[in-house]
């Protein structure tokens, strides 16, 4: 479809553009909207500019960001119009405004639109210099106290560009029935060719830049490549993400201050970590808590009463240095959060808990469960009580963060706590207990003690175990080992399907059987579920079933991408 008959078009609907500010849009139940005037387009003769699709996230009942960018060299303040639709032809157009595509801001586009209806389906689609945007798919979320009978999410992490295909984020795109995809962090990998990588596959999955990434420019051609990928554009397509990120969007085992993977002939630390937040700003489709604070992403959605969805940050804002010795784990001024936002999850779970919302969702990056190679009873005088850790990067590096999160859930008497975290490259499913050692405080054959449970992600294409065999093997040792685990894969990539309703919150494991090359085919691994008051994992045998009558998913309209 030509611009200029979508145009001729949405009059008839009785619909106009809505030019109501130098940037702006209006929103509409109706068709009461005001006759605006386009802006004026510069002359173009390119191909179609929107390259790296379309994306959505940060759904709030009335508004959800909307993403896309323009790839037209030699232009700057180029416009950009949007429109929202209540159905996938475009036929119902309720909201139009238009933003500027900029170089400063890498030619991105972010639009927070104002929306009639929460707990709703909206398509989507932007036009630009004669050419439309593929057509998106989004959701708003529930008003904070209606009654939602069920809700489903997709949880993903750690896609590595140069290690296999997004087949996960493939079978993703295909689910009609999600709220939303939570991505749990390393949305992307900051190394160089030959670092990390399934060397089969350096031919065809090449990166870019060709080298680390360190500058502000390298970041935003390393979300360029990554926003190339067919899938991952499909996934963005067609659900509203809700993000946070871990170390790789800047640097292996980053912290506040520095990252593993930062040497000094990198420059300085701070130079780069602002260059890589400011890019993850501009590429993701993120709302900006502060907007003179981008470091700060932890924030809350809540959908219904139903559930809190609160999302951390392990890495950036508040963490100190990982450990490397037993003992400095338990040093009480360590912190994984920062005291500020632990203030703040506290809140967050008092709130929570006071709006009567049945569960209390925390999406972050790394595990919270005790890891060790044998769990014996703790005691704050032993440098490795409750056991010899096997992971510092973790929550076991920062004692008195993890115990202060537990207490509070405790002190509150807070039933249906979920962790959900990401990083490992790995699935697992364990109870929550404070001391899974100590039989007096835990008892690991019916879960009394437990007080809260963790579901863990498997990567999109990270690797873990190179073969099934040694990942059953280790399977074997860590659960006599770790009483309060009850389930982990280290082989297989995928993803998790969370089924969430009053009764109960199940996560649905989904192993893919290969990413080294594009693939439709997919298994289901294992479910397990926990039921509302009883703050333990249980297996259950069959994943949840979908939602019946989802919203069509966005059909890929061949028409709607030609030169005008």
């Amino acid at each position: 479809m030509k611009r200029r008959d979508f145009i001729k078009g949405s009059a008839m609907a009785g619909l106009s553009l809505g030019l109501l500010s130098a940037c702006g849009g209006e929103s509409s139940s109706g068709n009461n909207l005001t006759q605006p005037s386009l802006p004026n387009m510069p002359a173009y003769d390119g191909p179609n500019p929107f390259q790296h699709g379309v994306a959505s996230g940060d759904p709030w009942p009335r508004q959800v960001i909307l993403w896309t960018r323009l790839t037209a060299p030699g232009l700057d303040e180029v416009p950009v119009i949007v429109e929202v639709a209540t159905d996938p032809l475009m036929v119902n157009v309720i909201y139009q405004g238009f933003d500027y595509a900029r170089s400063d801001s890498d030619f991105t586009i972010k639009m927070d639109p104002l929306l009639p209806e929460p707990d709703t389906t909206y398509y989507y689609r932007f036009n630009s210099l004669g050419f439309y945007s593929p057509l998106g798919r989004t959701r708003t979320s529930p008003e904070s106290d209606a009654v939602v009978d069920r809700a489903r999410f997709a949880l993903v992490s750690c896609s590595n560009y140069p290690y296999g295909y997004f087949n996960a984020y493939r079978k993703v795109a295909q689910r009609a029935d999600l709220s939303a995809v939570i991505h749990l962090g390393d949305y992307i990998y900051e190394y160089g060719p030959g670092e990390y990588e399934d060397a089969k596959l350096k031919s065809q999955r090449p990166l870019d830049p060709p080298h680390p990434i360190v500058t502000l420019e390298d970041y935003r051609r390393r979300y360029a490549l990554y926003r190339g990928d067919m899938d991952l554009q499909e996934c963005h397509r067609q659900h509203p993400f809700i993000c946070v990120w871990d170390d790789h969007e800047v640097a292996d085992n980053s912290w506040r201050e520095g990252a593993a993977n930062h040497n000094n002939g990198q420059g300085d630390y701070a130079d780069r970590k602002r260059a890589a937040v400011r890019a993850y700003h501009e590429w993701m489709p993120i709302r900006a808590v502060l907007p003179d604070d981008l470091v700060r992403i932890y924030r809350t959605f809540d959908y219904g009463q139903l559930l809190s969805l609160i999302m951390l940050d392990t890495r950036l804002i508040g963490r100190d240095r990982q450990a490397t010795l037993p003992h400095e784990t338990r040093d009480p001024n360590r912190t994984l959060l920062g005291l500020e936002q632990e203030r703040w999850l506290f809140d967050e779970m008092e709130r929570s808990q006071s709006r009567g919302a049945h569960w209390h969702i925390l999406g972050q990056q790394v595990m919270m469960a005790h890891l060790t190679l044998g769990a014996v009873i703790d005691n704050p005088n032993w440098d490795v009580g409750g056991g010899i850790k096997i992971n510092y990067d973790q929550w076991d590096g920062y004692y008195h963060s993890r115990k202060a999160v537990l207490d509070r859930i405790d002190a509150l008497a807070l039933d249906n706590t979920v962790v959900l975290t990401g990083d490992i490259h790995s699935s697992w499913a364990f109870d929550l207990s404070p001391d899974p050692g100590n039989l007096f405080a835990y008892n690991p054959f019916n879960g009394d003690g437990s007080k809260a449970v963790e579901f863990v992600v498997p990567a999109v294409s990270s690797p873990a175990a190179p073969t099934k065999g040694l990942s059953d093997l280790a399977f074997a040792f860590l659960y006599s080992a770790n009483p309060h685990l009850k389930w982990v894969d280290l082989f297989h990539r995928g993803y998790v399907v969370l089924d969430i309703t009053p009764e109960h919150c199940q996560a649905d494991w989904f192993h893919l059987k290969t990413v080294q090359e594009r693939s439709n085919e997919e298994t289901f691994a294992r479910s397990y579920q926990t039921a509302t008051g009883r703050n333990r994992v249980s297996r259950v045998k069959q994943p949840s079933a979908p939602l019946p009558n989802p919203a069509p998913l966005a059909p890929r309209l061949l028409d709607q991408e030609v030169v005008a």
